[in-house]
C-alpha cells in the first residue's frame, strides 16, 4: 500500500485517494506538522492519537497502530506541498477546517508556539484551499479547547 499511495503522491496531479489511504496521509500530515519543530514531543503523539480516534471512530490500538504506519510514510513521503494537494482531494471543502483545527491542536500539543509550525500550517491552510481567517479561527478553535 505504501508504493501505490507514494506513487500516488508524487504524481504532477494527484488522484483521488481511497479512504484508507486518505486516512493514512491525513495522520502522516500530523505527524509532519508536528515534526516541524524539529520536536515530536510525547503530548504531540498523544494528541494525534486522539485526533484520529475521534476523525476516524477508532478505538485507541487502532489509532496507534495508523500513527505508527504514517510515521514510516510520513519519512517517505514527497514535499508538503504535493502531500497536502492530494489531501485536498481526498478531504470535502466542508471538512477541512476540522482537518486544520485537527492540525493546529497537534502543533499547541507541547505548549509552544514555533515560527516553523506556524510557517508550514500557514502553507498548508492556503493548499488545502483555506484562507487565513480560516486558518485563524481553527487555531482559535484548537485553543479553547486544549
Amino acid at each position: 500500500m505504501f508504493q501505490n499511495l507514494l506513487q500516488r503522491l508524487l504524481a504532477p496531479a494527484p488522484a483521488h485517494l481511497p479512504d484508507a489511504e486518505a486516512r493514512l496521509s491525513m495522520a502522516a500530515l500530523l505527524i509532519r506538522v508536528a515534526k516541524s519543530d524539529d520536536l515530536y514531543s510525547g503530548e504531540e503523539v498523544e494528541r494525534i492519537d486522539r485526533v484520529l480516534q475521534i476523525r476516524f471512530d477508532i478505538d485507541a490500538f487502532a489509532a496507534a497502530r495508523l500513527r505508527a504506519e504514517a510515521e514510516k510514510l510520513e519519512i517517505e513521503a514527497p514535499d508538503t506541498v504535493r502531500f497536502t494537494r492530494a489531501l485536498k482531494q481526498a478531504v470535502p471543502v466542508e471538512d477541512r477546517a476540522a482537518l486544520m483545527e485537527a492540525l493546529w491542536s497537534v502543533a499547541l500539543a507541547d505548549g509552544l508556539r514555533d515560527a516553523h509550525e506556524d510557517q508550514i500550517l500557514r502553507m498548508v491552510s492556503k493548499l488545502l484551499g483555506l484562507g487565513d481567517i480560516d486558518s485563524s479561527l481553527a487555531r482559535q478553535r484548537a485553543e479553547a479547547k486544549a
